[in-house]
């Protein structure tokens, strides 16, 4: 795993969003189009923000996927990560992507058959404070082969969801969501991990310093022949092993 711990959040996602550029620009380079995974949440704001920026890539030849829905809240809701992508990266883009895929319960069968058509690129996620990979909470399965799965969402998941704002309680926080599974995600050719800000240090030490196992699901990480990690001072400040670069 290539790990890269920069000053600030800021820093770290525009790092992230330009090491995630230049790949899609190979995949155009070499095939004419790129097929490409974006995460949402609040961890994801800076890398999204200079994504759109990024010059060099034609974005009406990218095919966009993402990793995961909450299951009970309409598509307009606030939290929604639908909404997310297109309020926040989709509409901002300097022309539509050839084709977005939205996740919903419903879309499960259509996805599970669509993405095995488009084989991904670059995946671009992060990951929470219980750990978890997409909606992968723990104990992650590690084993299943089929793309989309639902899957309960464990309460340290819920309560990262309030703690960010997205919900007024932690009871309206959807208890059940679709996510891309483990097997599906490590199928990416390259991913970009971003996790900046204190309060994911403890993930990301156990992640990175801890044993391999579902019960932190982001430790498979480290199983992934081309994954790049970025980081912030603060998301890094548990970390004991001098295994990453700084700028």
């Amino acid at each position: 795993m290539n790990i890269n711990i920069h000053p600030t959040k800021l820093e770290s996602g525009v790092a992230a969003a330009k090491c995630g550029a230049e790949y899609i620009r190979r995949a155009q380079a070499a095939r004419g189009e790129a097929n490409v995974i974006v995460a949402t949440g609040a961890s994801q704001f800076d890398m999204l923000s200079q994504l759109v920026q990024e010059p060099g890539i034609n974005w009406g030849a990218v095919n966009l996927f993402h990793l995961d829905e909450y299951i009970g809240i309409p598509e307009d809701h606030p939290a929604g990560f639908r909404k997310y992508l297109r309020d926040r990266f989709v509409n901002k883009l300097p022309c539509p992507p050839k084709r977005f895929h939205p996740v919903s319960v419903e879309a499960i069968p259509t996805l599970n058959e669509t993405i095995k058509k488009f084989p991904i690129d670059i995946a671009f996620i992060g990951v929470g404070e219980n750990g978890h990979i997409a909606f992968n909470d723990p104990p992650a399965d590690f084993d299943t082969d089929v793309p989309y799965i639902v899957i309960n969402l464990d309460d340290a998941c819920r309560r990262q969801q309030l703690g960010e704002g997205w919900f007024p309680t932690f009871e309206s926080v959807p208890s059940q969501a679709v996510t891309m599974s483990v097997k599906q995600l490590l199928k990416s050719k390259v991913i970009v991990n971003s996790v900046p800000d204190l309060r994911k240090a403890q993930a990301i030490k156990n992640a990175l310093e801890g044993p391999l196992t579902n019960a932190c699901p982001a430790s498979i990480l480290r199983t992934h022949a081309d994954c790049h990690t970025f980081l912030d001072e603060a998301s890094a400040s548990m970390l004991t092993v001098a295994r990453a670069s700084r700028p």
